[in-house]
């Protein structure tokens, strides 16, 4: 009997120990991660200074009232007075921005005919005219003209004299 009692005795222990931890509380869940902290806004950007262009280069022997080419071409006479019509514009209408425009002039052959720097101050669209002249009259052949803005090239036009 008495292994018979022990037998009983390490079961009923076995059971009892068994139920104990069957009604042993649940461990609590971890807490929730804390939120995460608010982003702070973005720095708005630097204000963009504002800037000129060229928006056109127009060639002609004439020129309207409002400053522009009367009639474009790039053929003239021997004893025309030719004229470059730069129009430009700021990136702000309101805004009036420093620059030179520069027009220079060459021959076929690589030759300066005429180089002019005009110093502005640019507000919103405008146009500005160069012009050169002969009057004992062009060689034939042909032309180009570049306009610079602030020392870069912008726009260049080939034209011809016949």
């Amino acid at each position: 009997m008495n292994r018979n009692l022990s037998r009983t005795l390490f079961v009923s222990v076995l059971a009892g120990t068994m139920m104990l931890s069957a009604c042993k509380k649940a461990e609590a869940p971890p807490p929730p991660p804390p939120p995460p902290a608010p982003m702070e806004p973005a720095p708005p950007p630097p204000p963009v200074a504002p800037t000129v262009s060229v928006v056109s280069v127009d060639l002609g022997s004439s020129v309207g009232a409002d400053g522009k080419i009367a009639a474009s071409g790039t053929t003239f006479a021997p004893k025309d007075t030719i004229t470059a019509s730069v129009a430009t514009t700021t990136s702000d209408p309101a805004a009036t921005v420093a620059g030179t425009l520069n027009a220079k002039w060459t021959y076929q052959d690589g030759q300066v005919v005429s180089e002019e720097p005009k110093s502005f101050s640019f507000a919103g669209p405008g146009v500005t005219n160069f012009q050169i002249s002969k009057p004992d009259g062009w060689p034939a052949g042909k032309y180009k003209v570049e306009i610079s803005l602030d020392g870069t090239v912008v726009q260049s036009k080939d034209f011809e004299v016949k």
